[in-house]
């Protein structure tokens, strides 16, 4: 699940007057981290595909169901902050958004998300949280605004941004 440090790293991009959409729940620990963070939050365990809720979503989806989620946000047309992998920027879903303004936000370091257990529908934190996570992220945005169309945050869970000097756009060469 996600850890409050990648929640807190992006906290300053994340409008404050705006009702979040944490919209997929996994162990219901993400949307509280966003709370705590000072965010008005939406963390219920109801279906993504069949609400609509909020004014914006920040989530970790689940990874494997990318392909049928990023069609759901195009349809949802909402502003969203996604934390996936970085290797979700190659495939053909993704590449749908090439015109459409994606942003993305490149953390300092790999993300140490909390491994979890799902025990009959009861998800619990992995008793043995040893090993290191073995992939980078981005936070895929859309509709956020930022400065940059491509920001590279300079430490995790400060804020302090390391901002290129000009606005740089994310161009796709078929």
């Amino acid at each position: 699940m996600t850890p409050l440090s990648a929640w807190n790293s992006i906290n300053h991009f994340i409008p404050k007057n705006k009702m979040i959409w944490e919209a997929f729940y996994g162990d219901g620990t993400s949307g509280k981290h966003l709370e705590k963070l000072g965010n008005k939050v939406i963390h219920q365990n109801v279906d993504f595909f069949e609400n609509d809720l909020g004014d914006i979503i920040v989530s970790n989806p689940p990874f494997s169901m990318a392909k049928e989620i990023m069609p759901r946000m195009e349809k949802l047309d909402k502003p969203f902050i996604l934390l996936m992998p970085s290797s979700k920027i190659n495939t053909q879903y993704f590449r749908a958004w090439k015109d459409r303004g994606l942003q993305i936000i490149i953390p300092r370091k790999r993300i140490q998300f909390v491994k979890c257990v799902n025990d009959n529908g009861i998800v619990t934190p992995h008793p043995k949280q040893d090993n290191k996570c073995n992939f980078d992220c981005f936070y895929y945005c859309y509709k956020m605004n930022l400065p940059h169309d491509i920001m590279w945050l300079d430490h995790d869970g400060s804020g302090k941004l390391n901002i290129p000097k000009k606005k740089k756009k994310i161009i796709l060469v078929e």
